[in-house]
């Protein structure tokens, strides 16, 4: 009942925020020629096969005959449209190219297609958030682009954030012509993307509370309401005709899948793509942030040590959500990924320089692996202490905290990979348990290193990976509360949780790295060394502390 009524206060409320963007975007502007482009574009439009109509811009290398065939970049989103990205307002029209490297692409001779999903854009129909008629859209404009006169019958997907996730669909239905994908920041699971084991996210400017409306619900009107946007004045009849949509007609099935906070309904487990993309040979290229505030480094590394055999390549590192085109000090990037285009998609006989893996270690250093987590990470178990906190939420206090500190370690470690928690915890079922793991400077100054949650009789609890080198000195703390309040949102059980046992499974390196590639301390470790700092209580320091067996590191590499 509870999540109907939402459904109905959500529906009442559609029609006034539409109508306040509707008017923000509809106001009158005119229409413009063509602007002087580094190309040349014209529109196309296709059918799916339930009968939608689906609009791409298709953009040629300036003085490019008609008839020249040529590879084909594809970006599949429901962001471009002409009027507007995402919610900046375009008032010139015409093909949105923001934050995509179509010039790059177009100078080596591609052709660069930017189609619009289902209730996006110039295109027909509603959005369904990942599922079948999504995957269906990006299956067809692959196959389509393919079998163009001007194609060379071979097409690689590109994007971040929705638009790689958009390519990850692509590797799960296998259109004909795929040739590779680049995807970046992708969501992988777009319900893992909202709980992390359960738990609702915090976004900013979001609801903070877990019964009713959390911050995961928003995410269907969001995209309702990017929906809604208008065709440019300038735009051709079909696309003002497709864009002429009327969302609350979209609104009770698409809102109804979200807003149900159960991972396990079939509307969750049919858009988790990290078992479907298991075995896939099709090369792909993916980055993933360890400190991404969006899409988080997760469930993603799965999927990527879920791969078949293939030419695939990786960026893991300290970026938020955008790739390394600029802000990683890392000018080998662009040339990587035109190369993995070169190679896959044209044909051409070069080689990809640079390594499998590119890694950027939490203290700005940057270097080359064949695996991640590397092999020789190894699992070192961390003691936890035990005790009661109370599962109370906001403000904080020591009665919220059981803390557990290592002793100094005598040489450097490097933590590599995704630490698990195992935590044997009574209390009540709607009480959580997060973990979260410090690196603490002898001055007891500590930075997280990453955290996890779970409802408090889940056992073990994942945490986020990271790849974080730890000066010897330096000790690991380790910090079992309710909820962290700016990372999840959590409404407080208001009752005592008592921990009998517990401990932290943590990957640390057995082999010395000397990092070697080129790059840059990013703005994401400035930000988090900023942000996700801490004094830890002298008594804290000094009695709360248990013996971890730091491995004695060999070899180097």
């Amino acid at each position: 009942m509870a999540r109907i009524l939402l459904t109905h206060a959500l529906r009442r409320r559609l029609p006034v925020v539409l109508g306040m963007l509707l008017v923000l975007l509809a106001t009158p502007l005119p229409a413009v020629a063509d602007p002087p482009l580094p190309y040349r574009w014209h529109e196309e439009f296709l059918t799916t096969p339930d009968g939608l109509r689906l609009h791409a811009d298709v953009l040629r290398p300036s003085g490019l005959p008609d008839d020249a065939r040529t590879p084909v970049v594809l970006t599949v989103s429901p962001y471009r449209a002409h009027l507007a990205y995402l919610t900046e307002p375009r008032p010139g029209g015409g093909p949105s190219t923001t934050d995509l490297p179509v010039d790059m692409f177009l100078a080596a001779g591609y052709t660069y297609v930017i189609a619009d999903l289902r209730g996006f854009g110039g295109s027909t129909g509603c959005p369904d958030f990942g599922g079948p008629g999504e995957r269906s859209d990006v299956h067809t404009a692959v196959e389509w682009a393919a079998a163009q006169p001007w194609s060379t019958g071979r097409v690689g997907l590109l994007g971040t954030s929705y638009e790689g996730w958009t390519g990850l669909m692509g590797l799960a239905t296998h259109p004909d012509g795929l040739a590779a994908v680049a995807a970046f920041e992708p969501v992988v699971d777009p319900y893992s993307y909202l709980y992390m084991q359960g738990i609702s996210w915090k976004f900013s400017g979001k609801p903070v509370t877990e019964n009713g409306i959390r911050p995961a619900d928003l995410a269907g009107l969001e995209h309702l309401l990017i929906s809604a946007t208008p065709p440019h004045p300038g735009d051709s009849p079909e696309y003002r005709a497709n864009a002429a949509r009327a969302p609350l007609e979209c609104a009770p099935p698409y809102l109804a899948g979200i807003m149900n906070h159960d991972g396990a309904t079939d509307f969750w487990r049919d858009r988790d793509l990290v078992d479907r993309l298991r075995g896939n040979t099709i090369p792909l290229f993916l980055g993933q942030g360890f400190v991404d505030y969006n899409t988080r480094a997760d469930r993603i590394f799965r999927l990527w040590n879920g791969l078949g055999p293939g030419e695939h390549r990786a960026w893991f590192g300290q970026w938020g959500h955008r790739t390394c085109h600029v802000d990683c000090g890392t000018p080998q990037f662009d040339t990587e990924l035109l190369a993995f285009f070169d190679r896959h998609v044209a044909g051409r006989d070069v080689e990809v320089p640079g390594p499998r893996i590119t890694v950027g270690q939490f203290d700005g250093r940057w270097r080359a692996e064949d695996a991640w987590p590397p092999a020789d990470s190894r699992t070192v178990t961390m003691p936890l202490r035990t005790g009661d906190y109370t599962d109370r939420g906001f403000p904080p206090g020591p009665d919220r905290e059981i803390w557990s500190v290592s002793q100094p370690s005598a040489e450097d470690q490097h933590l590599s990979g995704a630490p698990v928690a195992t935590v044997t915890a009574a209390g009540p079922p709607d009480a959580t348990v997060a973990v979260e793991l410090y690196d603490v400077a002898p001055d007891g100054l500590a930075t997280v290193i990453t955290r996890g949650i779970a409802p408090v009789g889940a056992g073990q609890i994942r945490l986020l990976a990271q790849d974080w080198p730890i000066p010897a000195g330096h000790r690991i703390a380790a910090r079992i509360t309710d909820v962290v309040d700016d990372v999840w949102s959590h409404a407080p059980a208001f009752a005592r949780v008592s921990v009998t046992a517990a401990s932290v499974d943590l990957p640390l390196l057995t082999e010395i790295r000397r990092p070697g590639l080129t790059g840059a301390v990013t703005d994401g470790i400035v930000k988090w060394r900023a942000e996700k700092i801490t004094a830890i209580r002298p008594d804290v320091l000094n009695n709360d502390t248990v013996t971890v067996s730091f491995p004695n590191r060999t070899g180097d590499r």
